[in-house]
């Protein structure tokens, strides 16, 4: 564990010089890539489409949103996205973010509830976009949903700081089988931008459990994590959810590697289990270890290039050096890996 605390929290380091305000970031996303990324998936509205799922869109694609177009350097488009936000899903009384805007319903907020993900995700933009461009507006905004967040989803539990993937639905109190996490959720590089938000020291314990429990959750034959877990003893894939490392968990490596996480032992293992034929990437039953898709869009591919590259400096295929937008999500995960690459391992490129 000490190897790997020292790597996350040399990462981290790394991540709140980039994240100065007296630093100016220089844009890490092309003006092209974005244009394509925005052309198809961002409403003249400022809402991001999830095209996969039914055209909905949710906080997780609101949040990626703002930090693309942060990224990208682009200033109107992440304050047409943040107004979106704002205005239709910052409804809740708590702070917190609904999750969930249906354009073919009334009213749209079909669900109420908040997905955590998406409310960090959110807060971290509005935090760095606060400091970069100066606008005390979105720091406090990203302030009171920081504090919102560590009031409502971060517990304690069994002397563990754990993240619910909910303010409810989640708990040992609400679940025979709660506490019931989602590894996925854990965005290691937004941590220490929400602590300069909301000064708490349990970001920094979140942060360490998050890394200690994905390198524990190590179900079924290929020692994965799954995507929903449920942590009443013994930990194991929570009931009422598919048990598989599926389209959720397959961003845990790259979450990792974005907030500093360099330990070899953790990338390897998660990488090779994944790794599927012509450098797909696979989602795997967690039980029987067995295949369940094969991945072979460049937006799901970029995710073990990309730890080749962090591990043995192995550059990334031609193809997924070039980013033509396909669907939402692995569309997403590639903008967010070229970024990566492009800002911390430029050799690779």
């Amino acid at each position: 564990m000490g190897k790997l605390l020292a790597a996350l929290l040399a990462g981290i380091f790394s991540l709140c010089l980039t994240t100065n305000p007296a630093a100016a970031q220089s844009p890490s996303i092309t003006a092209e890539a974005w244009q394509a990324y925005k052309a198809k998936f961002l409403d003249p509205g400022g809402r991001i489409i999830d095209d996969g799922n039914g055209n909905i869109s949710h906080s997780e694609g609101q949040g990626y949103g703002l930090l693309l177009s942060f990224l990208a350097g682009s200033q109107p488009d992440f304050e047409l996205i943040w107004a979106f936000t704002r205005t239709e899903m910052l409804l809740r009384n708590d702070g917190l973010i609904a999750w969930k805007w249906n354009p073919g319903t009334k009213p749209h907020v079909t669900d109420i509830n908040n997905a955590t993900d998406g409310d960090i995700l959110v807060a971290y933009a509005l935090g760095l976009a606060g400091q970069q461009w100066k606008r005390r507006d979105y720091t406090a905004a990203g302030s009171r949903l920081a504090r919102a967040i560590l009031e409502r989803t971060v517990v304690q539990d069994a002397g563990r700081t754990l993240l619910l993937p909910g303010a409810t639905g989640f708990s040992a109190g609400d679940r025979e089988d709660g506490p019931i996490i989602n590894p996925s959720y854990w965005i290691f590089e937004a941590f220490p931008v929400l602590d300069q938000l909301a000064p708490s020291p349990e970001w920094a314990k979140l942060r360490d459990e998050g890394v200690a429990l994905i390198n524990a959750l190590r179900f079924g034959p290929r020692q994965l994590p799954s995507d929903w877990v449920s942590l009443k003893s013994p930990p194991g894939p929570a009931t009422g959810f598919p048990s598989e490392y599926g389209y959720n968990a397959l961003r845990i490596p790259l979450y990792l590697v974005r907030g500093g996480v360099t330990d070899r032992e953790l990338l390897t293992r998660l990488m090779q289990a994944t790794s599927g034929a012509n450098a797909a990437v696979t989602t795997i039953d967690i039980n029987s270890g067995t295949v369940k898709n094969t991945l072979s869009d460049p937006g799901y591919r970029i995710v073990n290039h990309i730890l080749a590259c962090v591990m043995d400096k192995t550059a990334l295929p031609a193809d997924v050096k070039q980013f033509t937008p396909t669907l939402y999500y692995p569309s997403t995960l590639h903008l967010l890996g070229l970024s990566f690459v492009a800002a911390k391992q430029p050799e690779c490129l």
